[in-house]
């Protein structure tokens, strides 16, 4: 007897084909749920569309008989079944059920709501907002655009896009992969985006001394795997509780043993050194994926999943463990997602940016 979703995923991908890959996709999805029409669409498209995608839009809308088709582009593709780093495809999840996408003016900013964006419409303003928000910055190979995000099936010319999934629980959880290489530590002077000293002693310093002893014998500064973390709350408890987000390390000075980081800290915060760790982001995506299910009380009827473009198969070595995982400790659950060039997640009742992370936004039907 065929079991049926009314969420529900399809993907098509291969030579650029853009309506035929997105009516590809939604049939697939909508065979899945045993329905001829849904009441919403997640539409995820391969950046090679982003200079054109209305005819992919309108495609989706015709085949799901729906408007309501939310997306945007990315470098990558992924649904439960597989994922696409090269070559020009689509993905696309159907709500057929009660299940639901949709947001009104007078919306509970506690509502935990999906954004997307473009790197041009990310704004310290709407991330400072007390609105719970998952999501993801729109990505292509060299971060130079086009870019393009859809709501309600038109283009947002803003680049700013969200929306609320109605009629489920919801639980996010964010897998960082990087190994720890200090505590918090109170930041003690900064200039700018420059951290200059950090518990009594200057920043390089710190951080030099924290390198594993392998990586300082080599004698060159690992620039791409070191990170900066930044918690919040009481700091003891900070890492275990997942606490914090991680900016990139931009540059090590020399001249004055400061450190540049992509975004501006200040005295009295808190950070800690880190490094990306493919063995400890694997161990991370296992974590989150059993904290959702406890969190949920069971496996999730679907997911939304974005990993950052630095992960996927080239970090994990040919294979994308974190669709993999996902596969293999929810098996049968529709997820999609595409690649970010950075990602967003709540911590407490404040959104923020992360980088190098997997955000996975796992939810529960109201009637499971």
């Amino acid at each position: 007897m065929t079991q049926y979703n009314p969420v529900a995923t399809g993907i098509s991908h291969g030579r650029p084909d853009n309506t035929g890959h997105v009516e590809k996709a939604v049939q697939q999805a909508l065979a899945k749920s045993g329905a001829t029409r849904a009441n919403a669409v997640i539409l995820f498209l391969t950046a090679d569309c982003a200079h054109d995608p209305l005819p992919a839009i309108r495609s989706a809308a015709r085949a799901a008989s729906c408007t309501q088709v939310f997306g945007a582009t990315g470098m990558g593709l992924l649904t439960e079944e597989e994922w696409v780093i090269d070559g020009s495809g689509a993905a696309a999840m159907v709500f057929t059920g009660h299940v639901n996408l949709g947001l009104n003016q007078q919306a509970d900013p506690g509502q935990l709501r999906l954004c997307l964006c473009t790197p041009q419409a990310l704004s310290a303003e709407w991330l400072g907002e007390p609105v719970r928000r998952f999501g993801a910055i729109t990505s292509d190979e060299f971060g130079h655009g086009p870019f393009a995000i859809w709501r309600s099936g038109t283009l947002a010319k803003d680049g700013f896009m969200e929306v609320a999934v109605n009629g489920a629980s919801a639980k996010v959880a964010v897998a960082r992969g990087v190994e720890i290489l200090t505590s918090p530590l109170k930041i003690d002077e900064t200039t700018g985006h420059d951290i200059r000293r950090i518990g009594g002693y200057p920043a390089l310093h710190v951080l030099i001394g924290a390198l594993p002893d392998d990586i300082r014998a080599r004698g060159q500064f690992p620039l791409h795997r070191v990170m900066c973390g930044v918690t919040f709350g009481e700091p003891e408890t900070a890492i275990d509780e997942g606490r914090f987000r991680l900016d990139h390390v931009v540059a090590a000075n020399t001249e004055d043993n400061s450190i540049t980081l992509s975004q501006p800290l200040q005295p009295g915060q808190r950070l800690f050194w880190a490094m990306r760790d493919s063995v400890t982001a694997e161990r991370m995506m296992r974590d989150a994926l059993q904290t959702c299910r406890r969190d949920l009380g069971g496996n999730p009827d679907f997911s939304i999943m974005f990993p950052c473009l630095s992960r996927g198969p080239i970090f994990f070595g040919g294979t994308d463990k974190d669709v993999v995982l996902t596969r293999d400790a929810f098996p049968g659950t529709p997820v999609i997602g595409f690649y970010g060039n950075g990602e967003i997640a709540p911590i407490g009742e404040y959104s923020h940016l992360h980088q190098y992370s997997t955000v996975l936004a796992a939810f529960r039907s109201h009637n499971a």
